[in-house]
């Protein structure tokens, strides 16, 4: 009979929290008005919204399904990414897409980097 008693990383919050971001990245551009089909900048903006929404939310879900360190860390990559990326790919001047990807990219970084210290083989404990 299969073991299940819940372990200890079940539904860790960062990583729900992740998922979420994950989501309403990928609808925001529609949401908030920057979907394609006006400036080159508003597409750059949609297109780094969709691509790190599937990056955050295949990774959020593959450490709610078996935790590791390095899901946390693409996560966390993928939160400075999306915090500079306004600068780099160029959509600074498209506020409500700067103000996504700025607010977006701060609580995903949080939230992996929470989530890092938490983990058994990163804060120095062993299981």
């Amino acid at each position: 009979m299969p073991d299940l008693t819940p372990t200890p990383r079940e539904g860790r919050w960062q990583d729900w929290l992740n998922l979420m971001l994950a989501c309403w990245l990928f609808i925001s551009p529609w949401v908030l008005g920057f979907a394609p089909g006006g400036a080159d900048a508003a597409a750059g903006a949609a297109w780094n919204c969709w691509i790190f929404a599937i990056v955050i939310g295949v990774f959020s879900v593959a450490a709610l399904v078996r935790p590791r360190p390095w899901e946390e860390w693409i996560n966390l990559l993928s939160g400075v990414w999306l915090f500079i990326s306004p600068w780099l790919i160029g959509f600074s001047g498209s506020t409500p897409a700067l103000w996504n990807a700025l607010i977006v990219g701060a609580l995903v970084f949080i939230a992996a980097t929470w989530d890092l210290t938490t983990l058994p083989q990163t804060a120095g404990r062993h299981a």
